[in-house]
């Protein structure tokens, strides 16, 4: 061991970069020698005379683990060059485990380890040394790493660090079928020895499985091992290093194995015969009984189907499988009865829903038994004769008369006898009783068709012996019609005439309708009355098909002489006794087109012009409306200008101009002129009166006493009018500017002479001749004013 190691160090010293200086190699047996010794050499300083090694020759030293001697382990020595051994050089030691793991003495450099070791824990440690002078305390050398490394031994058991393992194999597998794959884990050292080659074993759990010693794989070792015999297997497995040698160290584990199910095995019914009891009584769906076919399978293996064998049983009785027990569930389909029958037999399959093609070879997986069923005989109830009774009765049925019986009977063994009552709750107005001996059905209250045709009540049985046993049944009584009303017209009782109409036209097809429910094939017959039979002006035509038409006898009808005809048609029936009836149906003369279209019936339109159609009487009446609502909008036009006054607000009308757009109207356009715009608008608010008519001296009172002179006035506007005749650029010749109003509560009032009524007897208004043609109207109004004013002062 020594000596491998010793040459890997060496091999590994020579290859290293710088551990040699090229010019001056150690000799092979001199480095052969120090690796032997554990020396990591330390060459020193250059001299003038001869050249040494560069540096540090670094190393790895090995030291063995869980080392258990008394003194410290020795693990290498560190020495240098330029040590002559005269104790003037020191050496130190730091990095992993320095002065904690590992020691170093100062003085010769030897190298101790002061503890165990574990490979495990710390696989190697790196260290730093170096030389250093003992007097100066200088490093001789640079400073360098090596390193320390733990040598393994075998100290680590095996584990299975997975383990316990659980696994599973289907039943009946071949052998060497593959069932699980252990492995365990050795924490020495796999590179060195032996120590992590790890053997796996079966301590427990044979014949039935086998492992593979290298990979750790567990087959089966046994064929067709049957889950119905055994289903858990323990098996014992065992992991030793040293390749199982002798002093190897191992560790176990345990596999827990299972065979699953497989479907090798048929239903099996555990006897061949299965005895059942049933009440008779038992309801049509009830499950009347249970049987179990055995299946050692598991799971969906041992899921049964149950059928009944085509036979005696097959239509009274069905099976069915309850998923949760796999028990077949026999159920009644119809309902048994111990007088008819007492006992019956048939026989009932089971088979697996889910086959398996590998045992298919060993036989049907199906199994049959027999099912004996015997019917117990239960005292039931009286049974009717029929699920419902249907009876008929005429309306006006004398009260007491059978219309009908009903019969129930006790079908058991010891025979009751039976008693009948009406369920109150279906006929609480008794119109009927029954008699319960008997079962006789008569009337109690005289019946209506009319009133109600029909009636549903219900009849109960009971047993004498037993009155708690009791069965209804349903009775529908119709009521039959008696022939009392007679028949009469359905509609229209109104129809109508063209005056214009032929003889033997048809104007009006009627029918009947009878109150009484009319037997199949009954007819209804039509014919006038007798007394209108004598020169009639229309007649009834019967068809003979329950319809008659009224037909025209005259040729033409005049709306003048007689606007509406009544015409009486009598109406019989055909049912037993006879009834008849008179209608009288009213027949109006309307005028018509050509084609007998009716224009108009009412008899204001007989005064009417001939040929005027219905269209143009609205056109008409739509033209007077609209002419009324025309002259209602004028008069109301006109009524709004008498109510418009002059300009009545406070607002003041200095500067107002009455304006004209005609030209050249001359004289005639002073009838629209409006002289009251020239007056003061409170004086116009008190008289109302217009000012451009010729004036009534009863309508001008005096209220002022004269003005003694206007001159200053009438030069300004005679001196205004001239200006407007002369330029042509003014505006119309006929327009005034006013200047007559100065406003209210002026102490001197108005200064205006033109709107002063108390000095208007003082002027001269005959100048106005003398402006034209234009003025002669206003000229003429002011000079006859003074000839209707007998109050004037000259």
């Amino acid at each position: 061991m020594l000596t491998r190691n010793c040459l890997s160090l060496l091999l590994w010293v020579l290859f290293d970069g710088g551990l040699l200086t090229p010019l001056q190699p150690q000799p092979q047996q001199t480095l052969a020698t120090e690796q032997r010794e554990n020396v990591i050499h330390l060459p020193g300083r250059r001299s003038h005379f001869q050249r040494v090694k560069r540096g540090w020759v670094w190393n790895q030293f090995f030291v063995l683990e869980e080392y258990m001697g008394s003194e410290p382990q020795y693990v290498g020595k560190l020495h240098s060059d330029l040590d002559k051994g005269e104790g003037t050089v020191k050496y130190t030691l730091s990095g992993d485990g320095a002065g904690t793991v590992f020691t170093i003495d100062e003085t010769t450099g030897d190298i101790h380890a002061i503890r165990s070791l574990d490979r495990e824990e710390k696989p190697f440690y790196t260290l730093r040394a170096q030389a250093v002078d003992i007097e100066t305390r200088k490093p001789l050398e640079p400073e360098s790493e090596f390193i320390i490394k733990v040598q393994d031994i075998n100290d680590n058991e095996p584990k299975f660090l997975d383990g316990p393992y659980v696994a599973s194999v289907p039943e009946m597998s071949p052998v060497g079928a593959y069932v699980l794959q252990v492995k365990a884990t050795d924490a020495d050292d796999p590179t060195y020895g032996n120590s992590a080659r790890v053997v796996y074993s079966i301590l427990q759990g044979q014949p039935y499985f086998s492992i593979d010693p290298k990979t750790g794989v567990i087959r089966t070792a046994l064929p067709n091992m049957d889950r119905e015999v055994k289903e858990q297997y323990q098996v014992l497995i065992q992991a030793k290093d040293m390749g199982g040698q002798l002093g190897g160290l191992a560790g176990t584990t345990i596999v827990n194995i299972t065979l699953t199910d497989v479907n090798d095995n048929p239903p099996r019914f555990p006897k061949s015969i299965f005895h059942l009891k049933v009440p008779e009584s038992s309801p049509i769906g009830s499950a009347i009984g249970r049987i179990r076919a055995v299946d050692p399978d598991f799971g969906q293996n041992a899921e049964i189907e149950y059928n009944i064998v085509p036979g005696d049983g097959g239509n009274l009785f069905d099976i069915i499988t309850d998923e949760d027990t796999q028990e077949g569930v026999i159920k009644l389909k119809k309902p048994l009865d111990f007088e008819t029958k007492k006992a019956y037999t048939f026989k009932v399959e089971a088979s697996n829903l889910h086959l398996d093609h590998r045992f298919h070879s060993a036989g049907p997986f199906k199994d049959t038994a027999t099912v004996k069923i015997s019917v117990l005989d239960v005292d039931e109830p009286p049974v009717f004769s029929k699920p419902l009774y249907t009876m008929e009765v005429y309306e006006d049925t004398p009260v007491g008369t059978i219309i009908g019986a009903v019969t129930a009977q006790d079908l058991d063994v010891g025979s009751s006898a039976v008693r009948y009552f009406i369920d109150w709750k279906s006929d609480g107005d008794s119109y009927f009783t029954i008699d319960g001996t008997e079962g006789t059905v008569a009337t109690n209250e005289l019946l209506d068709r009319e009133s109600t045709a029909q009636y549903n009540f219900s009849i109960i049985a009971s047993k004498v012996s037993n009155p708690l046993l009791t069965s209804t049944v349903n009775i529908l009584i119709n009521v039959l019609d008696v022939n009392e009303f007679p028949p009469e017209i359905s509609a229209p009782y109104e129809t109508a005439v063209c005056e214009n109409a032929k003889p033997g036209q048809i104007i009006q097809i009627v029918s009947a309708a009878d109150r009484d429910l009319s037997p199949a094939g009954q007819q209804f017959s039509f014919r006038l009355s007798p007394e209108a039979a004598i020169k009639p002006n229309f007649t009834v035509r019967d068809f003979r098909n329950n319809t008659a038409g009224i037909e025209t006898r005259r040729n033409g009808y005049s709306r003048r002489q007689q606007e509406l005809y009544f015409l009486p048609v009598v109406i019989e029936d055909s049912s037993y006794p006879v009834q008849s009836s008179t209608n009288t149906m009213t027949i109006r003369v309307c005028r018509c087109d050509s084609d007998g279209t009716i224009l108009s019936c009412n008899v204001e339109a007989i005064f009417l012009p001939v040929g005027l159609s219905t269209g143009a009487l609205i056109a008409i009446l739509l033209c007077i409306i609209i002419l009324l609502v025309i002259v209602v909008l004028y008069v109301a036009l006109r009524r709004q200008k008498k109510k418009d006054t002059l300009m009545t607000s406070k607002e003041d009308i200095r500067d107002n101009v009455i304006h004209y757009d005609d030209e050249g109207g001359g004289e005639e356009d002073t009838q629209a002129f409006d002289i009251g715009a020239l007056r003061n608008p409170k004086v116009i608010e008190e008289n109302k009166i217009r000012r451009d008519i010729k004036p009534d001296s009863l309508c001008l009172p005096r209220q002022r006493a004269p003005v003694e002179d206007n001159t200053d006035l009438r030069d300004f506007i005679h001196q205004r009018l001239q200006e407007n005749d002369v330029d042509p650029t003014a505006p119309p010749y006929d327009s005034l500017a006013t200047y007559a109003y100065e406003g209210d509560g002026s102490v001197a009032e108005s200064l205006s002479s033109i709107d002063s009524l108390t000095t208007e007897t003082d002027q001269d208004f005959d100048y106005l001749t003398d402006w034209g043609p234009r003025f002669k109207v206003l000229a003429d109004m002011f000079g006859e004013e003074e000839s209707y004013n007998p109050d004037k002062v000259t």
